[in-house]
Parts: structure tokens; C-alpha cells; sequence
């Protein structure tokens, strides 16, 4: 239970955001973050483009999500070309004026004190908002909380625009009001020295204070719902199926370690990004003999009924089940499945890219660690996890203690606190 001890003239916090909406990383740290500012006593509001949240308390405006018919044109456009036509600067600038409007409707209606920007100041899916977003600030001097993931210079298909003026104006802007957050070390070094903005790092955290989930009256029959065997070796992919996410070496690892019992189950389905790398994924694991399983019929957000009498179990109802973890990604804003995988006590594989060498490696978690590709001793390291149960439970009890330590609500807690002291609201 956290407690405020002093009174704020910051009362009421709306989060801002293309979407608030499944699990994509986003939305799940916007979930922890509102939980955290609740229990410093502070209400919650929420306004996004598409969500499933707190009726009662969101306000959704079509237009703010980057998939919406009138703005996906507008993205796809405003890349691979450097000239911008004049209807393409007219129907931002229209767009712009009605999310613009919208918001001050949302700050209005709920007496909005302090503003927490979700991505939306970031990444460049919808620049109409981001222009949005900008000039309330500017005009309305409100209180603002930027929390940057992924940064428009993170991604290669930003790179040729004819919007430049747009980007430097909003992604992010340079207002006085705000306060920046970065969840990276990397993140935070590249905007000073692109933008000459300091930030705060606050990294992704996980509730390591609920008790783990286990194997339940719901859950019980996963596996066979699966197709995967009490024998049989069940590697979870815990990830979207998109390139950055590196699940070639998931599939090399399972083939690898021979065997027609190796299952490897990929938990959510190819999203926003096409559907290429997932064909090129399957293509893979049937080239190499991997019984590779993707039903993403069977998982999703929460448990429910998929309305003809069948079972849809959450992530949270596979990962009892699973034995072993792979995250071979080769770039991540932080890992949100890493932390995932700690708090389920499960043994992993994890690929050294660039954030987790410089934020979470130094902690001292152990893992199977593959530096780029997997080696000799990285199968032999997945076998000692899953063959030796002194060393498995050794190495999971200490990757846990380390999750509360250093990545935890308390943390987050602290952080915010800190951050409010940036507005003149001690909570210490």
C-alpha cells in the first residue's frame, strides 16, 4: 500500500497515447505506471485513439490511433520520399486541429493537473497527435511527463522523410513544461546529444510483489490443448513474431538440441509490422525439422470463451507450463519478457543486445547468454537448466531477488516521486 504524506495541487493525471489497448510494451508499462500513481492517492484518466480501459474514466478519440484510415495514409506517405505535396501538409494540419480540440476537451472534463505522454511524443506512428500534443503544452503550460520507448532515430524506415520539420518540432519537443523519461541508457545518451534534452531513466518494472501464478483448475490442460506431451520439452517464445525479436535463434537452439520432443511455442501473433517474417519463421522451422506451434487462437490478453464453448488462455497461464525461455532479440527498447521470465522462476536464453549489455547484464542475472548467434555452449548450458535441479533452482531464486532489487513497483515508486518533485510536489 503506498502512502501520500503531503498534499499536492496535482491531483488528477491523464495518460495520453495512440492506443491503451492488449499487450503490446507500451500499454503494459502504462498499466504499471497508473497503478503506481493510484496508490500515491492521484486518479487516473486516460485518452487514446483505441482502448479497452476504464470507460468511466477514457476518453477515446478515433483519430489518435495510428491506425485509423485517415492517419495510417498520412505515415505511409510521410516516409521513403523527401518532398511533401501540399494535400499531405493540409490533411496533418486538419487532423492536428480536431485531436487538438480533443484534448483540451479531455483536460478540461476531468480537470487533468499533470499530463504523462505514452510514446505518442516518441515514435512517429501518428504525427497529427504528436503536433497535438505539442502545442496544448505550449499553450496551456501543463504539467507533462514524456515516457520515450522508441525513438524515431531507432528505426530504419524513419530515415527518409519529407516531415522533418514536423519531427523536431514534436518527436520530442522542447518544452519547458516537460519532463523526459527514457526507460535506457541508450536512450537517454542519444537525446542529448540529438536533441540537447535531459532525461530521467526510469526502466521497465514487474510486480514482484504478487505471488507467482502456477498450474490452476483453468490452465491445467494447456499442454494438451497444445499438443505438447508431459514429456515433451516445452520452449516459450514469449514474443510477437517481428524481426527485431530474433526468433531464428529460438528455432536454431530447439533444433539443436535434437530430439522430436522439443516443442517451441511462439505466444502472440504477427501485429502492425505484416506478415513476412512470420512466413519466413515457419519456412525456417519446418527447414530444420523444429516442431515449431503457433496458435494464437489459444492465447490471448486474458483467459475467455472464444464464443464456441473453447478455451483462451493468457500469457500468464503459459508460462507455469513452460520449461524453458528464449529472448533472442537483437534490439529491445528494455524486456519486458525478460522481467517476465524472472518472476516466473523460469531458467532463459537471452541474445546480449545493446540495452540489455548496458541496463540489466551488469545486475549479475544468470542466463544462457548468446552474444549474436547461438554456440556449442549455449546448448549445453540450456541442457544443465533443464537436467540439473539444484543449479536451475539456485539460478532462478537469484534472478528473482535481483527483479525485486532493481526493476520492481518499489523502484517505479520512487522514480515518480522524483519525477514530481520536477513540479514542485514533494511525496518523500
Amino acid at each position: 500500500m503506498y502512502v501520500i504524506k503531503t498534499i499536492s495541487k496535482i491531483e488528477q493525471v491523464g495518460f495520453v497515447s495512440t492506443r491503451f489497448q492488449g499487450i503490446d510494451g507500451v500499454s503494459l508499462e502504462t498499466r504499471k505506471w497508473a497503478q503506481v500513481f493510484e496508490g500515491l492517492g492521484f486518479e487516473t484518466f486516460f485518452f487514446s485513439g483505441l482502448s479497452d480501459w476504464h470507460p468511466e474514466r477514457s476518453m477515446v478519440v478515433p483519430e489518435a490511433f495510428f491506425g485509423h484510415p485517415d492517419v495510417k495514409p498520412i505515415h505511409d506517405e510521410a516516409f521513403g520520399r523527401t518532398v511533401r505535396d501540399e494535400n499531405l501538409s493540409g490533411r496533418i494540419q486538419a487532423l492536428r486541429k480536431t485531436l487538438k480540440d480533443a484534448l483540451h476537451r479531455f483536460i478540461d472534463r476531468w480537470g487533468i493537473d499533470l499530463l504523462v505522454v505514452e510514446n505518442a511524443l516518441t515514435i512517429p506512428m501518428n504525427i497529427p497527435l504528436g503536433l497535438a500534443i505539442t502545442e496544448v503544452i505550449a499553450e496551456t503550460g501543463i504539467p507533462t511527463i514524456a515516457h520515450h520507448h522508441d525513438f524515431v532515430w531507432e528505426r530504419q524506415r524513419f530515415a527518409v522523410n519529407c516531415v522533418g520539420d514536423y519531427l523536431s518540432m514534436a518527436f520530442p519537443p522542447d518544452l519547458p513544461p516537460i519532463s523526459h523519461v527514457t526507460i535506457n541508457t541508450e536512450a537517454r545518451r542519444n537525446l542529448s546529444f540529438r536533441c540537447g534534452l535531459s532525461s530521467t531513466i526510469v526502466p521497465n518494472v514487474f510486480d514482484y510483489s504478487v505471488p507467482v501464478p502456477g498450474i490452476d483448475g483453468y490452465n491445467q490442460d494447456l499442454r494438451e490443448a497444445l499438443g505438447i506431451a508431459p514429456d515433451d520439452i516445452f520452449i516459450l517464445q514469449p514474443t510477437r513474431i517481428v524481426a527485431r525479436k530474433g526468433i531464428e535463434a529460438a528455432v536454431e537452439l530447439a533444433n539443436r538440441m535434437g530430439g522430436k520432443n522439443i516443442k517451441l511455442v511462439v505466444s502472440h501473433q504477427a501485429r502492425d509490422e505484416g506478415t513476412d517474417y512470420a512466413e519466413r519463421i515457419m519456412a525456417y522451422a519446418r527447414l530444420l525439422g523444429v516442431d515449431l506451434i503457433l496458435r494464437p487462437d489459444l492465447i490471448g490478453e486474458h483467459r475467455r470463451d472464444d464464443g464456441e464453448g473453447k478455451k483462451v488462455y493468457s500469457l500468464f497461464d503459459v508460462y507455469p507450463h513452460a520449461d524453458f525461455i528464449t529472448y533472442p532479440s537483437t534490439y529491445e527498447g528494455f524486456g519486458n519478457a525478460f522481467l517476465e521470465a524472472v518472476y516466473f522462476k523460469k531458467p532463459l536464453l537471452v541474445n546480449r543486445y545493446s540495452i540489455f549489455q548496458s541496463d540489466i547484464e551488469p545486475v549479475g542475472f544468470e542466463a544462457v547468454i548468446m552474444d549474436t548467434y547461438v554456440t556449442d555452449r549455449d546448448v549445453e548450458k540450456t541442457w544443465r537448466f533443464l537436467r540439473d535441479p539444484k543449479f536451475r533452482r539456485d539460478a532462478v531464486e537469484k534472478n528473482f531477488e535481483l527483479g525485486a532489487k532493481y526493476f520492481s513497483f518499489d523502484v517505479l515508486e520512487k522514480k515518480i516521486k522524483t519525477l514530481l518533485l520536477n513540479f514542485g510536489v514533494s511525496l518523500f
